[in-house]
């Protein structure tokens, strides 16, 4: 069984500035705090092909993550597919970003969520935490990026 999640927020700032602080994964810990770490290869400017390797705690466990980026198209798009082999992985995800009047940007986040493994069995109990807390995800995203 695979899903998706989606959350939706508009952020005070520029499209521009929103796709920057976004297109830089080690970004992620400042609104993720189940990504205790994470580093970018290669060293340099996020492109299509770039791989973010992150160390996250889910549910208690520890997990190695890896996801490549697979389109990149500034400031609009950010798309990425998982390559670690977990229980439970991102097949696909992304961020959509739309500049709004007054300098402010709508970000639509999305992961499609699947199951290997024993993972299929506990896939849509992650589906399910993960669009429970879509919404305060999507508001940490605004808060992080406002911060900045």
């Amino acid at each position: 069984m695979a899903g998706q999640f989606e959350a939706t927020v508009d952020i005070d700032r520029p499209v521009e500035e929103v796709f920057a602080f976004l297109a830089d994964g080690r970004n992620d810990p400042k609104f993720s705090p189940r990504v205790l770490e994470i580093t970018r290869a290669p060293d340099g400017p996020t492109t299509e092909g770039t791989v973010f390797r992150s160390t996250v705690k889910d549910a208690g466990m520890t997990t190695k993550r890896e996801f490549r980026i697979s389109a990149f198209e500034p400031p609009r798009l950010i798309r990425w597919k998982e390559i670690s082999k977990n229980s439970v992985t991102a097949r696909e995800g992304g961020y959509d970003l739309e500049a709004l009047p007054d300098g402010r940007t709508r970000v639509r986040i999305h992961n499609v969520l699947e199951g290997h493994g024993i993972g299929k069995l506990i896939v849509g109990l992650a589906l399910s935490a993960a669009r429970k807390d879509a919404d305060a995800f999507g508001r940490r995203i605004k808060a992080a990026v406002e911060a900045s």
